[in-house]
């Protein structure tokens, strides 16, 4: 199921490391490496016919895909993938954004991956430091949790929409816990 990879992992991170490197600290080369693990959890709970190699490529790109797909392309061409390779690289890194709804088995595979990044206590953590690293207050933080968090994770394969139903009803209950708690 995993082929080799045409271009080396360190000449991947050389690329891709520039990017990641002014992100904030929940989506730095660390969330990078959260979401492979997950991504390699997916593929190894079930038996979907994948193209290893893209799936992996995009997975890498898609922290920075809406600032900079040109480049991406750029350097898949520079590296030798074909059009067709290129397009469906930078269409499945598209697909692994949250909001997004992902057509391809590869884009499912890593946008859920994305949701479920960390497990299910990840999520609440998450959107308490990254709202501490934008300079938020816990109450603004919450706001922000309530409106923008609270149920609006999805996944899409059948292997992990009961694990966000977990994750959203941890975040959901530890938001309430919270609530409750400072009111």
């Amino acid at each position: 199921m995993k082929e080799k990879m045409r271009v080396t992992f360190e000449k991947i991170i050389e690329f891709i490391k520039p990017y990641y490197k002014s992100k904030d600290i929940m989506h730095n080369m660390w969330h990078i490496e959260l979401v492979k693990k997950k991504l390699d959890e997916i593929i190894s709970i079930s038996n979907y016919k994948i193209n290893y190699e893209v799936l992996t490529l995009a997975m890498y790109f898609h922290g920075f895909i809406y600032n900079e797909e040109e480049k991406i392309r750029d350097w898949l061409k520079d590296n030798n993938y074909s059009q067709e390779e290129i397009d469906l690289i930078v269409k499945i890194a598209w697909e692994s954004q949250r909001n997004e709804s992902p057509e391809t088995i590869e884009g499912k595979i890593l946008h859920d991956a994305h949701v479920l990044e960390g497990g299910k206590t990840y999520l609440a953590i998450k959107t308490l430091i990254t709202g501490s690293v934008r300079g938020q207050s816990l109450k603004e933080t919450l706001e922000y949790m309530k409106e923008n968090v609270l149920d609006k994770n999805k996944c899409y394969l059948k292997e992990t929409i009961p694990l966000c139903k977990e994750m959203n009803k941890y975040t959901k209950d530890f938001y309430e816990e919270t609530i409750k708690g400072i009111s």
